[in-house]
């Protein structure tokens, strides 16, 4: 008689992490390391169900060993010689992020009304002017004009990425 997966799924659901952990030592006969409760859920289920219908055939586990045996796995991605000489034998590689298409053109002025004044910011290379100063993003922008903090995107009304610009 087949096990009702959902049913045991619904009893698993209204149990607590710490019984789910004793159900899963219970079945899997080892300790659970893990403390998510979809994941022990989901975890018990499967087993209950393997167990009830059957595991994998001997063939089955068989060839995943061969596979697994001849299977080139690395643990660390490769590390180019030149990379390890420059640094005295350890690895790095800059972090850059790109420019948000949101963003129009360096030297453009963004304009916008708030309360009464006409706030005008222009993007630089690495920033965004206002008021003399420089500033990292268009947030930190918003929060001096506003003093809360503010999305600076949504602030100066500008697109969502992937969408054009409202005429």
């Amino acid at each position: 008689m087949p096990i009702d997966v959902d049913a045991a799924v619904k009893a698993l659901n209204r149990m607590t992490v710490t019984q789910l952990r004793q159900r899963y030592a219970e079945i899997f006969g080892e300790a659970a390391r893990s403390f998510n409760k979809q994941h022990l859920v989901k975890r018990i289920a499967w087993r209950l169900q393997a167990i009830h219908e059957g595991d994998l055939s001997e063939r089955a586990r068989r060839r995943a060993r061969e596979l697994a045996n001849d299977a080139d796995l690395r643990i660390r991605p490769p590390v180019s010689p030149t990379e390890l000489a420059d640094n005295g034998g350890t690895a790095t590689s800059a972090f850059r992020v790109g420019a948000d298409d949101r963003l129009p053109m360096v030297g453009t002025l963004l304009k916008r009304r708030y309360k009464g004044q006409t706030v005008q910011v222009r993007v630089l290379e690495q920033g965004f002017e206002f008021d003399g100063e420089v500033y990292r993003s268009l947030s930190a922008v918003a929060r001096k004009v506003t003093g809360a903090h503010w999305n600076g995107y949504a602030f100066f009304d500008l697109p969502k990425p992937g969408k054009e610009a409202a005429e």
